[in-house]
């Protein structure tokens, strides 16, 4: 027997659509497509990496990059 593990990644900031709560939302890929979980009270959606990108809001921009070798 084989077991897989996934890693989660938290996404700082999000908030659960369905209970609201904070800091909650873990992302994991799998087999092509994303999950969204809320660890608080178990709400679940998938979509591709696809779909992903078409909800990025068209607006947003990038406050700065992080650089340690720059001084």
């Amino acid at each position: 027997m084989v077991l897989l593990k996934t890693k989660r990644r938290f996404i700082a900031g999000a908030t659960c659509p369905k209970c609201n709560a904070l800091d909650s939302i873990a992302l994991t890929l799998e087999n092509g497509l994303e999950t969204l979980n809320c660890v608080h009270c178990g709400f679940k959606q998938t979509q591709t990496p696809k779909q992903a990108t078409a909800a990025t809001r068209q607006f947003e921009q990038m406050i700065g990059v992080f650089n340690p070798s720059e001084d």
